[in-house]
């Protein structure tokens, strides 16, 4: 199967050069244009959400950037492609549907959608003996969102075997959290001589989210207010799983305060959930108008505070 080539750097607009800061920034910009939740254009919106999404999944992480800029767009060929570059021939397992993921991801650096030898689950070589021999386990990613986690639901997967193409349906349970495995059972490498197949597991992995960031049943949110309204207090409404949520913010509050809102975070049971809490940062204005300039002016002027003694 023919798996084209995806330029993350591109997807996210920043040079191949950007530090970290700048592929975050690029990741929020534009899924916060992308996102199904708020996009304007719905159309293509939840494919490009996608893109966003596993681009900043490999530029962010540190040794998936490595690989991919070490393989670059000759990946194939690469050393380190399971299957590339060894020769002979390769058992392939490929996924299709709603993994979350591409081709491309889940061929670079996919947990076992593809093996050099069918048999490997018992000795890595086909054996002699006629004994029945259970098929080898699986193991991929199902990019699972925020939204499915709050209420549950059902995936098709088109799994491309020797056997052939299958599509199963695969339930999310709602609350489940990230890293645990959903079984589907018998999906894996073929037995031998009668045996069993072995099972397919999916590691649940949580899609990146414009506004939210899991930590277990908790979710962090920033809540960016402009520096005046951390002088004198405000009132917000905060976006959550659950609804908006008017709140204030009492003056002279920092930046890196968190403020919790109970209970709206992730499931945790039949009516349980986490908190939500809203991390405050400040932003300032790039640019000041000449009125605005003379403001500021006035006020450094009349304060009487001094932030170093």
């Amino acid at each position: 199967m023919s798996v084209q080539y995806r330029d993350y750097y591109e997807i996210l607009g920043v040079e191949k050069s950007a530090s970290q800061d700048e592929i975050k920034k690029a990741f929020k910009k534009l899924a916060r244009k992308y996102h199904p939740d708020v996009a304007k254009d719905l159309s293509n919106s939840e494919e490009k959400f996608k893109e966003v999404n596993e681009a900043y999944e490999v530029l962010s992480d540190a040794g998936k950037r490595q690989k991919y800029d070490t393989l670059g767009p000759n990946w194939e060929q690469g050393q380190g492609y399971p299957g590339g570059g060894g020769g002979g021939a390769s058992y392939e397992y490929n996924f299709g549907g709603s993994t979350g993921f591409s081709d491309f991801f889940e061929s670079m650096f996919g947990g076992g959608g593809r093996g050099g030898d069918p048999f490997g689950g018992y000795g890595g070589r086909q054996s002699r003996s006629t004994r029945p021999m259970a098929g080898q386990d699986i193991e991929a990613d199902l990019l699972v969102s925020i939204e499915e986690v709050m209420t549950g639901s059902t995936r098709e997967l088109r799994l491309s075997r020797p056997s052939g193409e299958t599509t199963i349906r695969v339930k999310v349970p709602k609350g489940i959290g990230e890293g645990q495995k959903i079984r589907c059972a018998n999906m894996g490498h073929p037995g031998a001589n009668g045996g069993p197949n072995g099972d397919l597991f999916l590691r649940v992995r949580f899609e990146r989210h414009p506004v939210y960031r899991a930590n277990g049943k908790d979710l962090i949110s920033e809540l960016v207010l402009a520096p005046w309204e951390l002088v004198l207090g405000t009132s917000v409404t905060a976006q959550t799983p659950h609804g908006n949520v008017k709140m204030a913010v009492k003056p002279s509050t920092s930046p890196g305060t968190r403020m919790r809102l109970k209970g709206k975070g992730l499931p945790k049971g039949s009516s349980d959930f986490g908190d939500l809490y809203l991390e405050i940062a400040v932003e300032f204005p790039a640019e000041c108008t000449d009125e605005e300039e003379e403001l500021w002016q006035q006020l450094a002027d009349k304060s009487s505070f001094k932030p170093r003694g």
